[in-house]
């Protein structure tokens, strides 16, 4: 009985991946060894869009790519140990960095931000001179300040094109249907949510107003759910007293957005999410960065749409994320000119 529920699981999990005439594509992950590089590896080598798998870490990547290459699914996979990760990157059409160190209790994103910072900006290095032209999408934290470091780094180098750059917070996107399929009863399949700004507490604005099902939650809920989505990470860390942060949900958000992108360079047409990308929306605002939906294509980015109508509370939100946005890309883009 075991076994057919798995079996049932996993042909669930397939159609997530499903697509027609593919073009496949080598995928390097920089951090495959970590909490989230394991699970988003394991998710990556189902992925029928991927045909090669190319796994990087300071250490542990050889192992993780010899248990997922077992997989019955046609990619192949290859492991580097820490002095290999410009052979890691030969040839990568798409690079996944969830390399870093997780939160802990107490913990903010920003309080990883030394450590992570420096990690990121050895890597971007490394893909702004080995494969300049690969589409970079980040997940280590804070994402507000990682995605300017990338930029930063590549422009640098010579080589930033804001249309291969990417900052994943599809994980805010997963949770807010997620919740709100919670409280009204319906499938998270039928509650998405278009979730802006950036990837962290108050710069995460849901805009649940633009869901049919989101706008009918108001007062106390509206106020409950908001809060869920912007800080539902630390639930997470707290449930794990320690162990952990949200490694599994963000390997699963970290594909989803991987599988969106390969079907945009794909040709697929009319392939739309909320990404962090350099964005000319608040610009004249020193915000040169910001998360809106985004159309993914052959170029990566193919179009970035404005945030739309929203509410009187969506707008609040909005002023509050704007600021604290702001300092959060600063931040980023003066840590590598003090490098």
């Amino acid at each position: 009985m075991l076994a057919r529920q798995a079996l049932r699981s996993l042909s669930s999990h397939s159609r997530l991946f499903s697509s027609s005439s593919a073009r496949q594509t080598k995928v390097a992950v920089l951090g495959a060894g970590g909490g989230i590089g394991q699970p988003l590896s394991l998710l990556l080598k189902t992925d029928p869009l991927v045909s090669s798998l190319s796994l990087y870490d300071i250490r542990g990547a050889p192992g993780v790519a010899a248990d997922v290459s077992h997989i019955d699914t046609a990619s192949e996979v290859t492991g580097y140990a820490a002095d290999k990760l410009d052979e890691a990157l030969d040839g990568v059409k798409v690079v996944v960095i969830p390399a870093g160190v997780p939160r802990k209790p107490g913990m903010t994103r920003d309080d990883l931000f030394n450590t992570n910072a420096s990690i990121v900006r050895d890597l971007a290095a490394a893909v702004g001179r080995v494969s300049p032209e690969a589409h970079i999408l980040v997940i280590s934290n804070p994402v507000n300040s990682t995605v300017p470091i990338v930029a930063s780094v590549l422009e640098q180098a010579g080589v930033f094109d804001p249309r291969r750059l990417f900052g994943v917070t599809t994980l805010d996107v997963v949770r807010a249907a997620r919740f709100l399929s919670g409280i009204t009863g319906a499938s998270p399949s039928e509650t998405p949510v278009t979730v802006v700004g950036g990837h962290s507490g108050v710069t995460i604005v849901p805009l649940l107003s633009q869901s049919a099902h989101g706008k009918s939650v108001t007062g106390e809920p509206l106020g409950q759910i908001v809060h869920r989505i912007q800080y539902g990470g630390d639930e997470v860390v707290k449930a794990k007293d320690g162990a952990g942060s949200a490694t599994l949900s963000m390997a699963y958000a970290g594909a989803k957005f991987t599988h969106a992108l390969l079907r945009g360079l794909n040709g697929e047409k009319g392939v739309i999410t909320p990404t962090f990308v350099k964005s000319d929306l608040y610009a004249s605002q020193g915000i040169d960065f910001f998360s809106s939906n985004v159309e993914l294509g052959v170029n990566g980015v193919e179009k970035i749409h404005p945030v739309g109508p929203i509410s009187a509370e969506e707008q609040k939100l909005l002023d509050a994320a704007l600021p604290e946005l702001k300092k959060n890309i600063e931040k980023g883009k003066a840590f590598v000119a003090q490098s």
